[in-house]
């Protein structure tokens, strides 16, 4: 980029540091420790529209957007005017406020077959609460979840599939007991036949599923996919949960379930509509939300739950997020979609692009991806090799090969011009013996 080149990160390798003295690796989530391609990560200070800003003043043109939810840009305007008037009247209440049903309204308005909300503080309590509460409105245990796709960190969550497909799953983190995991079923994205297997018994509570795999990479459904997982779950009595926390509200105006046409009996929402403030949400149909205390029986609480600064954001952000803002963001997706495909077909590369609106990925391969196994046969030195390329020129994506990238109404064609020329020169450096 003009004038950005990374010479130099010394003040995030000296904070770097000290970061690993008092916490764990350094970082306050693994995927930001660069384990997956080495290095030390820049600490970011600011950020504006689609920049963000090092300790050194380097800036970096955003892919990444706080792993998905910056979808109006950083720290835009009237956002920020929102979240300010609710700060002055203070931070947090532990009480009922008028500003969240005004969000629930909003996103009950804007996604097909929800009725009701339940404001939490994470995608992680989202779907861990969407979980226990299908295995009550069932009477049933076990729950399907496919490889590939993250649900966030609770222990139900946290396992991957054994030798066969079929397998029970086995905890895939230290700490979390077999016992909590026994119940829980490992499937292959966009493979129907296990899912049938897995429901022959009648004894399946949910099938959760991200509706795009946006934690492997950017995979989208095949056709008929989802379709499948809704008629299976139907007819063998089972609740169908859409994991919204990275589509919802980014791939169209009602999320997935509007882009597919997919009806859920659940779906979960994260940090977007808050704006990137910390917050979540689970919501469905009345007669499943009525069994949520305190109208019904299945407990879930939080003192911070629908934080009145995060609500404040997350309205704020949804009212820029009109029809026209959809139409950008695809025009955008799609310009960006033809202009990296001139580079990679022109040139022959081994790489694979996949989008669904302002998503994408690219994967350092020649075959599309349909599944994680398809994501991890990729050559990670060429990965880490481009990554860092990016890196030092001022490009910012997610440092790890699993991971999608997210376009917002900040980016223009111009600056995803230089991010395409960007990629064609480290695409030439990486696949040099290639070409």
């Amino acid at each position: 980029m003009q004038d950005n080149r990374m010479d130099k990160r010394e003040t995030s390798a000296r904070l770097f540091e000290a970061a690993t003295k008092v916490i764990p690796g350094g970082v306050n989530s693994p995927v930001r420790a660069f384990r997956g391609v080495g290095g030390t990560p820049p600490f970011i200070k600011r950020a504006s529209g689609p920049w963000v800003y090092d300790e050194d003043d380097n800036r970096y043109l955003d892919f990444v957007g706080s792993w998905g939810p910056m979808i109006v840009g950083h720290a835009h305007p009237e956002v920020v005017e929102a979240a300010q008037r609710a700060i002055r009247d203070g931070f947090s209440f532990g009480a009922p406020t008028r500003a969240e049903t005004v969000l629930a309204e909003e996103i009950v308005a804007r996604v097909p077959h929800i009725e009701m909300v339940r404001l939490v503080n994470s995608g992680t309590e989202a779907t861990m609460s969407a979980v226990r509460l299908a295995r009550a409105a069932t009477g049933r245990d076990r729950i399907v979840k496919f490889d590939g796709c993250y649900h966030g960190h609770a222990d139900s969550f946290l396992v991957a599939a054994g030798s066969g497909a079929l397998d029970i799953g086995e905890p895939s983190s230290p700490g979390v007991p077999r016992a909590v995991v026994k119940d829980s079923l490992i499937a292959s994205f966009n493979d129907l036949g296990v899912v049938e297997d897995f429901l022959e018994g009648d004894d399946v509570a949910a099938v959760i599923v991200e509706p795009v795999g946006g934690n492997a990479g950017c995979i989208p459904p095949i056709d008929g996919f989802l379709e499948g997982l809704r008629e299976m779950c139907d007819r063998h009595g089972t609740l169908l949960i859409l994991d919204e926390v990275m589509t919802g509200f980014r791939v169209a105006r009602g999320g997935a379930v509007e882009r597919f046409g997919i009806r859920p009996d659940l779906v979960t929402f994260g940090k977007v509509i808050g704006g990137g403030f910390p917050i979540g949400a689970y919501a469905g149909p009345e007669h499943l939300m009525r069994q949520v205390a305190p109208s019904g029986s299945v407990y879930q609480a939080g003192t911070l739950s629908g934080n009145p600064v995060a609500v404040a954001a997350g309205t704020a952000t949804l009212a820029l997020l009109d029809a026209a803002a959809y139409e950008t963001l695809e025009s955008l997706g799609a310009y960006l979609e033809r202009s990296l495909l001139g580079v990679i077909h022109g040139s022959s590369f081994p790489v694979v692009l996949q989008r669904v609106g302002s998503m994408f990925s690219l994967f350092l391969r020649s075959e599309p991806v349909l599944r994680v196994s398809d994501a991890a046969d990729i050559d990670h030195e060429q990965f880490a090799s481009f990554f860092h390329g990016m890196l030092d020129d001022g490009f910012y994506l997610a440092p790890s090969a699993y991971e999608s990238s997210f376009l917002s109404l900040s980016h223009t064609p111009g600056l995803i011009d230089e991010f395409v020329a960007g990629t064609a020169e480290h695409f030439h450096r990486v696949f040099a013996t290639l070409v």
